[in-house]
């Protein structure tokens, strides 16, 4: 029948039914990328929704903490991070590949030139001369390039996304081991005040000895208790030079400065106070990781439309023009060239193309399981977060009240001790309550501090989502 067909209409019938193919095989090729529902219950709100917003820019939530060290230090990790630098060039990598895919839409042009000269016996001395000019096309009915190009433009934004949350991740971890740094010089300053204390009581009792006013018991326990203390001091000055030089490492420096500058105590970043979130909605738009995710999802879409395209025909043109002749003054006398058009489509392949087809849809489907394990686990950083900040700032209110009552506790035990109106364990006894007042106070107040960090990280915070896609969209 189709020959029949092709007596009757001549020649003009057969790019018709090319056109009728191509129209009929598009629908089937070009996959849609839009990712499906994640069918994911969102919730309305969070568990707290926070007191009214607080004047600060989420993309650099650190510089609200008000500690020029911390902020200076994550500016600099965000410059020099060597992990980052690795995300950069995978995404300039990314870019050249959609350069590349682009560029498959266009024709492609060769030249070619070549000069021949015989040698041997009964040869003449002339020198033949060619040039020529090659160009081919591949036309895309069927999505293949078409697909291959929005996949490389989605990889393209899923790398973007990926050097924007490794940003987050670099100044989160930055800032909260600078809190964490804090704490512990801090709690190391308070041991070195401990051990001085102790020190005096130590003497006071052997005075006290000497004079047979005590046992030897107040002082084996003053040896007991400013040696327990004293064996803490290396642990904390160990805890803060490795603190200071894992922020070394993530700022991209060799060890050193970073403890000198967190070696002397400070104060402890404060935060505001807790924020207006944004929606659990806006939530899928506000973090890198979770947009990443989605865009991972709509390349491998992208690619499975490319697998089925190999089901179809390929139409190509090709062409060329080229001269040939002896001697290069009338090398232009003689041009000939040639068009061509080619369609080839596949019959079989033992069920190759079949089992792409089957893995760029498998690859799709772990794509999709990707971006709701995301969006899962930002909704459980963020709850989490809120928990943890309203624990933070519950129990620093009640610790703060605990270590004013151990100050008290303390001067009174001192007093009578040194009056004789109390045992020397009871002075040893208010010490300890107090030291550990003292180290539960700080632990709070990083606690608060780095369940602000944590909070801002979980809701997007530490990238502008405007700057990405201005810059993606180049």
């Amino acid at each position: 029948m189709v020959l029949g067909l092709g007596k009757v209409m001549g020649h003009r019938a057969v790019p018709a039914v090319l056109l009728a193919l191509a129209l009929g095989g598009c629908a089937l090729a070009r996959g849609s990328t839009a990712p499906p529902d994640p069918a994911i219950a969102l919730p309305a709100k969070w568990s707290d929704s926070g007191a009214p917003k607080p004047d600060y820019d989420p993309a650099a939530y650190w510089q609200a903490l008000n500690d020029p060290v911390l902020s200076q230090l994550v500016e600099e990790a965000l410059k020099n991070n060597l992990d980052i630098a690795q995300s950069a060039s995978r995404l300039a990598s990314a870019r050249e590949t959609l350069r590349q895919a682009h560029a498959a839409f266009l024709p492609q042009l060769s030249a070619s030139g070549s000069a021949t000269r015989a040698l041997g016996d009964g040869a003449t001395s002339e020198i033949t001369t060619s040039l020529g000019l090659n160009a081919s096309w591949e036309i895309d009915l069927f999505g293949k390039l078409g697909n291959s190009a929005n996949a490389a433009r989605f990889d393209y934004q899923a790398a973007g996304y990926s050097l924007a949350d490794l940003q987050r991740a670099i100044a989160g971890q930055v800032a909260q081991q600078v809190i964490s740094a804090r704490a512990t010089a801090q709690q190391l300053a308070i041991a070195r005040n401990t051990l001085k204390n102790q020190d005096d009581n130590l003497q006071i009792a052997q005075w006290r000895l000497q004079a047979g006013l005590v046992s030897s018991l107040d002082v084996e326990q003053a040896r007991s208790q400013r040696a327990s203390t004293a064996a803490s001091i290396p642990l904390l000055e160990s805890s803060l030079a490795a603190t200071s030089n894992a922020i070394s490492t993530l700022i991209g420096e060799p060890p050193g400065r970073v403890l000198d500058l967190l070696s002397k105590p400070a104060a402890m970043p404060t935060p505001p106070a807790l924020s207006t979130f944004v929606a659990p909605a806006d939530l899928l738009r506000r973090r890198p990781d979770i947009r990443g995710a989605e865009a991972t999802l709509r390349a491998d879409l992208a690619r499975v439309g490319v697998a089925r395209s190999a089901l179809f025909p390929t139409l190509s043109l090709s062409g060329n023009i080229g001269t040939n002749d002896a001697g290069p003054v009338n090398l232009f006398d003689v041009v000939a060239g040639s068009v061509m058009g080619s369609i080839t489509q596949l019959l079989f392949d033992g069920g190759r193309t079949s089992s792409r087809i089957r893995q760029a849809k498998d690859a799709a489907d772990g794509a999709l399981a990707a971006w709701r394990k995301s969006i899962l686990t930002g909704l459980e950083e963020t709850e989490s977060a809120i928990a943890a900040r309203k624990s933070a700032d519950a129990r620093l209110g009640d610790l703060t009240e605990g270590l004013n009552a151990a100050q008290n506790a303390e001067l009174l035990a001192r007093s009578q001790y040194q009056a004789g109106l109390t045992d020397f364990q009871t002075l040893l006894t208010s010490e300890s309550s107090l030291l550990a007042a003292r180290n539960s106070l700080v632990s709070a107040e990083a606690d608060r501090a780095t369940a602000f960090v944590r909070l801002t990280q979980a809701l997007g915070g530490g990238w502008s989502p405007q700057d990405f896609d201005d810059r993606t969209s180049q």
